[in-house]
């Protein structure tokens, strides 16, 4: 199982997990595509949003591996912004995927803003240079 080091383990300030420590013995949880609700917990909601701007800021959208990647979350985005590779392999930590940027943008626009992703631009025009 590949860990994808410098990934958020987390969601900061809360139990929402982003990666899991070690492989499971019995083998991988499965990927499923979670339906999800207009009435959806808002705590819910900014952790698929979290989790969806991390793959954003960490992978783009280019392919990557499952690895240790939550399931749980990744079921979450599965089919909608979080896209397979190929055939779906649920239960196979190396099942490529990628994230559709464009849908990513009509579902979560709020991590699209200029301070959410772009950190080069948080303080105004001045460069990461000046910092």
């Amino acid at each position: 199982m590949l860990k994808h080091r410098g990934f958020p383990g987390r969601l900061p300030g809360t139990d929402y997990q982003f990666t899991i420590r070690r492989e499971n013995k019995k083998g991988a949880t499965p990927l499923t595509i979670r339906e999800r609700y207009r009435d959806r917990k808002p705590a819910d909601r900014r952790a698929d949003a979290g989790f969806l701007a991390a793959l954003i800021e960490h992978f783009g959208d280019a392919p990557f591996e499952r690895g240790n990647l939550d399931a749980g979350r990744l079921s979450w985005l599965l089919g909608r912004e979080v896209l397979p590779e190929g055939e779906l392999d649920p239960t196979d930590y190396a099942q490529l995927l990628r994230v559709d940027i464009s849908r990513a943008e009509a579902s979560f626009p709020e991590i699209f803003s200029t301070s959410s992703l772009d950190y080069d631009d948080r303080n105004g025009d001045e460069s990461a240079e000046d910092r």
